[in-house]
């Protein structure tokens, strides 16, 4: 994805609070060899930007005076109640550096599993997205995971999804296998309708009257 940036001269609280009232967002790109850069954006174009998925997951191609350098969207602050973008951070991106970055996971097929369709199970994902480690080339937009194979009493560790050519999962904590996905019973399932026994007939077919 690309965007439009310019550089932004002046610096403070007050300046980027009077820079937001004319529409634009402040910003800063950082990393690499280069002092950090501090930049204004459109906030309509990165406010409608914000609201696409690859532009938090994949390599983006800022503009700026011409010149298009590849960058990360780092971080987004935003507004406590009202619909602002506060500021905006960017890294630097080279082409030859491994990057770490959170991607997110496309599941589907679960509709069509045995857990799902014969065993009155549902598909709980436990996490909709995952940390990877690869080049900026490398980067996937999103992983996509087929659900098609779940049974019922089992679950979706990250060993067991198949990454693209040249990344790495990267489990945090002392937990390197985590559950992405994990197949639950739907409530009530298996709990059989209670029998409700007839009354006990008396002579003739009709049913003995109750004793006083």
């Amino acid at each position: 994805m690309k965007f439009v940036a310019f550089e932004r001269e002046k610096q403070g609280t007050g300046a980027s609070r009077r820079l937001r009232i004319t529409g634009r967002t402040p910003g800063i790109v950082y990393g690499g060899a280069v002092e950090a850069l501090q930049i204004e954006i459109d906030h309509n174009e990165l406010w409608h930007a914000l609201k696409k998925e690859a532009f938090h997951a994949t390599v983006l191609d800022m503009e700026m005076n011409g010149v298009v350098s590849k960058v990360l969207l780092r971080d987004v602050q935003m507004h406590p109640f009202k619909q602002l973008i506060l500021h905006t951070d960017f890294q630097r991106v080279d082409a030859t550096t491994k990057l770490h970055m959170k991607v997110p996971l496309h599941f589907s097929g679960d509709e069509n599993s045995p857990a799902v369709k014969t065993d009155n199970c549902v598909a709980n994902h436990v996490m909709t997205e995952i940390e990877v480690l690869c080049l900026p080339t490398d980067l996937p937009e999103f992983i996509a995971v087929d659900l098609s194979g779940l049974k019922k009493n089992t679950s979706l560790h990250l060993a067991d999804i198949k990454l693209p050519k040249g990344v790495t999962a990267v489990a945090r904590g002392s937990n390197k296998n985590p559950v992405l996905v994990s197949v639950v019973l739907v409530a009530g399932a298996e709990i059989a309708a209670p029998v409700v026994a007839a009354p006990a007939a008396g002579k003739g077919g009709k049913a003995a009257p109750k004793k006083k």
